[in-house]
């Protein structure tokens, strides 16, 4: 496979070789934000949505984007036509999309000199096991800083992250002091009781996904947007979590408490399989 490249104000360079300046305010202060999508079928999948969520996030910590809408898509999709005309094996990628304050002088003040760099990887979907058998998840006591908005900021989740592979767990569910459950590190977090959906009704992600499984579930089932507790785990029938990388995985086991029967229930499978229609509708008609 020929060497991948990426995209870097400006240039299409190969990725080994991409670089930003050790000046530039996403590597000094964290300041910036990123959206990451993946392909179906070398297709980007929902791509303005997250671009438009990527324009969300950088309007909420006041970094100005030079660039429409329009302008990203049309790199991302230079970017994709070079990949894949040079890699004519390469598979499904993810697509990650990062804005950065830019360079600053004094190392702090913004300049309005913002850099954008995209990205290709090729993309590996979770083991087949865990969508027939469930995953298990572990909660940790942590609320993420400004939780609507994807920035660079990941301290918090990668601190999350490493407690989830030291216990085997595939993700990390996050618990506030007063014991409300909001979202994962990196996926959207719903639980079903009596057929209802229940998912967090604040201090989470806008998630792309989590809003397709809503539209999804429209006509299905009932769903309620609510503050959800810990304790109340024992009580649930089914859980599962929503992401780019995941789709609808389900969730047997939450640290100690086994979730239902233990076992992927009949409302989650039910989604993965709506799910699994809309993608290959998507790879069909183009649907976005």
């Amino acid at each position: 496979m020929e060497k991948l490249v990426c995209y870097v104000n400006g240039e299409f360079v190969p990725a080994e070789k991409a670089a930003l300046p050790l000046n530039d305010l996403g590597i000094v202060r964290g300041y910036g934000v990123f959206d990451v999508l993946n392909t179906y079928h070398r297709k980007p999948f929902h791509m303005r949505d997250h671009i438009l969520r990527l324009e969300r996030s950088a309007a909420s910590i006041r970094l100005d984007l030079p660039w429409t809408v329009e302008e990203i898509e049309q790199i991302i999709g230079e970017l994709l036509n070079r990949n894949f005309d040079a890699n004519p094996d390469l598979g499904d990628v993810a697509i990650r999309v990062i804005a950065t304050g830019g360079p600053s002088e004094n190392l702090f003040t913004p300049q309005q000199r913002p850099s954008l760099a995209i990205l290709i990887s090729p993309f590996t979907p979770p083991d087949e096991v865990l969508y027939m058998e469930g995953a298990y998840l572990i909660s940790v006591e942590m609320q993420r800083f400004m939780a609507e908005v994807k920035s660079l900021n990941y301290i918090d989740a990668i601190m999350a992250s490493q407690v989830a592979a030291d216990e085997g767990a595939i993700e990390t569910l996050y618990r506030t002091p007063d014991g409300r459950i909001t979202e994962c590190t990196r996926c959207s977090f719903f639980l079903v009781k009596d057929r209802q959906l229940l998912t967090a009704d604040s201090e989470v992600l806008d998630g792309i996904t989590r809003n397709v499984v809503c539209a999804l579930a429209q006509g299905h089932f009932e769903l309620a947007s609510t503050e959800l507790y810990y304790d109340s785990l024992i009580a649930m029938d089914e859980a599962f979590i929503v992401g780019t990388g995941k789709e609808v995985l389900p969730i047997v086991r939450i640290d100690d408490v086994t979730i239902g029967s233990g076992r992927p229930g009949p409302v989650t499978k039910q989604l993965m399989s709506l799910y699994q229609e809309y993608v290959a509708q998507f790879v069909e008609n183009d649907v976005n």
